[in-house]
């Protein structure tokens, strides 16, 4: 039998009717043996996460402030998930530890929340590895980060792997490790699905699950287009293009570890257990029937900077000086389609507010360009799948749909594997387009 880990978000773990769902999903299957829980999410819409909360904590703490009355949210939470379960353990002598610890490193100079923040994950792993019979692994003491506070996969792999040989069945928290200096160290926000994915590595997983409140990826924003159709099974590659444009449940990095093993990812929803959900896989058989999608997304609020001049293919190291300016004024560009005497540049409006001026000055003084075109309020829309590649009519099929809807095209760029298309519209055209390529490619 292969193993499975089983990775729950944070609505996932929000109350104990919730956590029993968890419980039975897991009982289920008895190749669900590592188990990595999210901190306990929303309840209702205007519910508080608890690690906003612990992010406040500290914030306080920080500055000398009492906490009493944001600890007695996150204590109160926590004490009556543990009691509705009706677990012997007590968590009041953990909640105590915390929260001495949250006041001692946030008076600390140089103390940093990622303690804090990690707690959330800690205490309620706490609470299901004991509902469970699991043992309990902290992430403290498997999950590393180097010097330069990047995660260290190598040493990672080594202590993770080693350790869970060693046990049957065990809970891990999400979203924290340690980093050189022996601190705790939390990944970037939504980071427990970056965790559930290095014990997937570790544990030589059959299957990565990461149980959610959807059943798994839609082929469009349903806050776009009406009762968009699941993604039954999408591609690594497919996934990078569609979650670079807004259009995930996972969080981007939790990818790379998965990707490496070559495991595949189940996304599933713990309310509806019995749904298929999305997979996620290295490769799949060749496309039966080319034309077809696999989903589109996009992303709203870019601006286009255009520079134009005469034989610039014949210059060299033009292009290096144009990104050149880029680079020093601390700004990442997002596109860069260009044409034999034109080279544009797609950069999101925040990256590059209050220093648009002083970028194209450095463009005119490094490149002296012929002319040089701003195009602000663009919003991006990509479509993307396997059954693009190499059919004809595709890209037809695609401007005849915008046409059709009057949305005017005003950039294209399509990558090199073919198996994605972006184009550039007008932010007031951006739902109008995604909606009538949804409608040409899968209506």
């Amino acid at each position: 039998m292969g193993v499975k880990v089983a990775k729950f978000g944070g609505t996932s773990l929000a109350d104990a009717a919730q956590v029993r769902k968890v419980e039975a999903i897991i009982r289920a299957d008895p190749a669900r043996r590592f188990v990595v829980p999210s901190a306990p999410g929303k309840r209702t819409s205007d519910d508080r996460k608890i690690t906003d909360l612990l992010y406040l904590c500290h914030a306080s703490a920080a500055q000398q402030v009492p906490f009493d009355e944001t600890w007695k949210l996150i204590s109160d939470r926590y004490l009556q998930i543990a009691a509705d379960l009706k677990i012997k353990l007590d968590m009041r002598p953990h909640l105590d530890e915390v929260k001495k610890k949250i006041a001692a490193e946030g008076a600390r100079a140089g103390g940093t929340a990622d303690y804090a923040a990690s707690r959330g994950e800690y205490l309620n792993s706490l609470i299901v590895a004991e509902l469970l019979g699991y043992e309990f692994i902290d992430a403290a003491e498997v999950i590393f980060f180097d010097a330069r506070g990047l995660f260290d996969a190598e040493r990672t792999q080594q202590a993770l792997s080693a350790r869970l040989a060693k046990s049957t069945r065990a809970v891990v928290p999400g979203f924290y490790g340690t980093d050189h200096a022996g601190r705790v160290k939390t990944f970037s926000r939504g980071g427990s699905d970056i965790t559930g994915a290095i014990v997937a590595r570790a544990a030589f997983a059959e299957v990565y699950e990461n149980w959610t409140d959807v059943s798994g990826l839609l082929m469009a924003d349903p806050r776009i287009v009406k009762n968009p159709r699941p993604i039954d099974v999408v591609t690594y590659r497919e996934l990078r293009e569609l979650a670079y444009m807004g259009a995930t449940v996972l969080h981007d990095e939790a990818i790379f570890p998965v990707r490496i093993a070559g495991i595949p990812v189940n996304i599933r929803n713990t309310n509806r257990p019995d749904d298929k959900g999305t997979m996620i896989v290295a490769n799949t058989a060749p496309i039966a029937h080319t034309g077809s999608i696999t989903g589109i997304a996009g992303r709203k609020d870019f601006t286009v900077i255009t520079v134009e001049k005469a034989l610039m293919n014949q210059e060299v190291g033009f292009g290096r000086r144009m990104l050149s300016v880029l680079e020093v004024n601390g700004i990442s560009f997002e596109h860069m389609p260009s044409g034999i005497d034109t080279m544009s540049v797609v950069v999101a409006d925040k990256a590059i507010e209050g220093r648009l001026d002083k970028v194209l000055d450095e463009l005119r003084a490094e490149c002296k360009p012929d002319a040089i075109d701003v195009e602000p309020h663009m919003a991006l829309v990509a479509t993307v799948g396997r059954g693009m590649a190499s059919t004809p009519g595709m890209a037809a099929r695609l401007f005849g749909a915008l046409a059709a809807a009057q949305v005017n095209v005003r950039m294209i760029d399509q990558g090199s594997s073919e198996i994605n298309i972006i184009v550039g519209v007008g932010t007031k055209d951006f739902e109008n387009a995604m909606r009538a390529v949804y409608e040409a490619f899968v209506k």
